[in-house]
Order: structure tokens, then C-alpha cells, then sequence
């Protein structure tokens, strides 16, 4: 049987994922903060010491509470920079992705339009999204799919804790609603069931075209 890990998958995108994945009867380990806290290294150190092996990993973490830049402290940047960037390098330095499988990097919309609020998400994921480009090529020698999905307004907790009036804001979407979190996981888990390899490398906008660039 096919084995997945998706990190942040007791709740939204994540849990989204990790239900589309058991519907085609993949062996899933959806792992909740308890389980590993990427903001804690010693976390994900013993993480990594139960978990070394997969054939599909799925890369996933909240992000911060929006912040004014002069008012981020030092804390901060070190606390994000784990949970982002740091503590997502050390997973794929230690577990190994068996041959012909995929990688999924849940980012943001912010990493192609960084928005003010959210600087240090924008920062962060962005500085992986560039390592997990560059790792794509890697990856691709063993036909290891990295596919990154740049979620824009979804219909999470955290889209409810950003925004004061959802309902208000829908009005201002192209397509007058939030995405929601089953879009991401039917479409993760359509690659994956179709067995679509080629498309590796990429960023996909996952938005209702709601952002303005067209790359």
C-alpha cells in the first residue's frame, strides 16, 4: 500500500488532503501539532526518528498572525523561520521519498504577491518555495514529483482569524466565495490517482483568480 505523511493534517487544507488521500485507500499518517511542531527543532528531530520513509509527503504549516514590521521581534523571525523554512529543510534532508513519488508544498499566494500584513509569511515561504524548486530538479532523477500549491483565500480557520468580515470580503473575490479546503484535496489527490508525473516543479495558483500575476 502506498504510504503518505501530511504534516498539518488534523485540520483545513491539510486534514482536507490527508481524507482525499485515505478515499483511495492510500495508508496516511496525518500529523498534528502534537505530533511535530516544525517552529520546534527538537520536534521535529524526534519526528524524524519515527518517520523516515514515505511515498508521498505532504509539506504543510500555519502561518503568522499579521504583524506591523516594526513591531516583529527577534523571537518572532527565529520562532517562523523554524516553522517555515528551517524546520522543513531538516524533513527533507532525513526522510527519504521512495522512487516515483511526491512531494506537495502547501505555500501562499504571498510567495508571488507579498502582502504587507503577512510579511514574515511572505518572507519565509518564500525562501523555501525557492529551496524546493531548486530540490525539484533532484528529485526529478528518481521520478519524485514536487508539485508547490500556493493556496490564495480558502475557507480555514486562519482565513477567518485574517479577515474581520467574510462576508464582505467574498463580494470582492472574482468568484464570490472562499475556495475550500476539499478543492486542494481532490485536486492533490486527481495527480496522484491519475499518476500525472511531468508536472513537477511547479507552482500552482490556487486562488479563483483572485491574484494579478500571471506567472
Amino acid at each position: 500500500m502506498t504510504s503518505a505523511i501530511v504534516l498539518g493534517g488534523s485540520r483545513g487544507i491539510g486534514k482536507a488532503i490527508a481524507e482525499s488521500l485515505k478515499s483511495i485507500e492510500i495508508d496516511v499518517f496525518a500529523a498534528s501539532k502534537n505530533d511535530i511542531d516544525t517552529s520546534d527543532l527538537d520536534s521535529v528531530r524526534k519526528f524524524l526518528e519515527d518517520h523516515g520513509t514515505t511515498d508521498i509527503l505532504v509539506l504543510n504549516t500555519g502561518g503568522p498572525a499579521p504583524k506591523p514590521f516594526h513591531t516583529i521581534t527577534e523571537d518572532d523571525w527565529k520562532s517562523y523561520h523554524n516553522q517555515l523554512f528551517l524546520g522543513f529543510c531538516m524533513i527533507l534532508q532525513n526522510i527519504k521519498i521512495n522512487d516515483n513519488g511526491y512531494i506537495f508544498l502547501i505555500s501562499s499566494s504571498v510567495i508571488k504577491e507579498p502582502n504587507m500584513k503577512l510579511i514574515i509569511s511572505s518572507a519565509y515561504r518564500a525562501a523555501f518555495s525557492e529551496v524546493f524548486k531548486v530540490l525539484s530538479k533532484e528529485y526529478a532523477q528518481r521520478n519524485i514529483s514536487c508539485v508547490n500549491i500556493a493556496p490564495g483565500p480558502i475557507n480555514t480557520d486562519r482565513t477567518q482569524e485574517l479577515i474581520e468580515n467574510i462576508e464582505e470580503y467574498k463580494k470582492s473575490l472574482p468568484m464570490r466565495r472562499l475556495g475550500e479546503p476539499e478543492e486542494i484535496g481532490n485536486f492533490v489527490k486527481s495527480i496522484i490517482e491519475n499518476k500525472i508525473k511531468y508536472m513537477s516543479g511547479v507552482t500552482i495558483n490556487f486562488d479563483g483568480a483572485n491574484s494579478n500575476y500571471i506567472y
